[in-house]
């Protein structure tokens, strides 16, 4: 899930005009505004359809058949999707497959309460939320540059990726406690590093509605992913497992 291309929208022009401080002030706090209640949306749906299948019963059925596989790898092909095309897209087209994403993942993440209890899946989730609404205030609030961090997370990112497919055939709970400590840090810093690029590219897209939706609901599949790639590798440290 984390492949995402994260200057797939790098390349707006800036249409930025010049606007009083006040007014700048007022179109980006209603820009972010759009991706945090975007990201909410989505984290919204993804929580209800993944608690969903597990009440009915829906989860272990589904994560018994092959039909696994499909729901594991579905939420990918909707980020590669929305990443390749959404220049090409509509904003209405781009929301419906945003929300579709979000639902998608819902039904991939719903095996997680196959594995562990559902307190310890509610109490892990309030940890991140709190612990990503304290790293994007500061990352929007900085006046730091956080780019250097940036360029040296993401290729932590990769290194944990590569790290976490070897793993699969070594198995090592060694290894994988590794790769679960440095998931929650690396994105925990992308997290506020995001924050600080998407508050940064409103200059780019200011001025231009349909644009500027594009991109905050981009933003908010960013900010989403961070969210839920940190949820889950503090699920694997923290969690409590149903047979323990």
């Amino acid at each position: 899930m984390s492949n995402f291309d994260r200057n797939a929208y790098s390349q707006f022009g800036p249409v930025a005009g010049r606007a009083g401080v006040a007014e700048y002030d007022q179109g980006l706090r209603a820009y972010m505004l759009g991706i945090y209640n975007h990201m909410t949306l989505a984290l919204g749906i993804s929580a209800l359809v993944a608690f969903g299948m597990y009440t009915t019963g829906m989860a272990r059925a589904l994560f018994s058949t092959p039909l696994a596989y499909v729901v594991i790898f579905a939420p990918l092909a909707f980020v590669l999707v929305l990443s390749w095309r959404f220049e090409r897209m509509s904003y209405s087209s781009l929301l419906g497959t945003f929300l579709a994403f979000a639902a998608v993942m819902g039904l991939s993440l719903s095996s997680i309460f196959l594995m562990y209890r559902v307190g310890s899946v509610v109490q892990v989730f309030a940890i991140t939320a709190a612990s990503f609404g304290a790293l994007s205030l500061y990352g929007y609030t900085t006046r730091r540059s956080l780019s250097a961090m940036g360029s040296f997370l993401v290729m932590g990112l990769f290194g944990i990726i590569i790290a976490g497919l070897v793993n699969i055939f070594l198995q090592n709970s060694g290894l994988q406690f590794v790769i679960n400590i440095l998931g929650v840090g690396i994105f925990a810093g992308l997290t506020a590093w995001d924050t600080q690029r998407l508050k940064e590219q409103y200059d780019y897209v200011a001025g231009d509605a349909e644009m500027m939706g594009k991109a905050s609901l981009m933003g908010a599949l960013t900010l989403y992913l961070d969210f839920i790639n940190m949820f889950q590798f503090l699920l694997s440290l923290m969690g409590q497992r149903n047979n323990d």
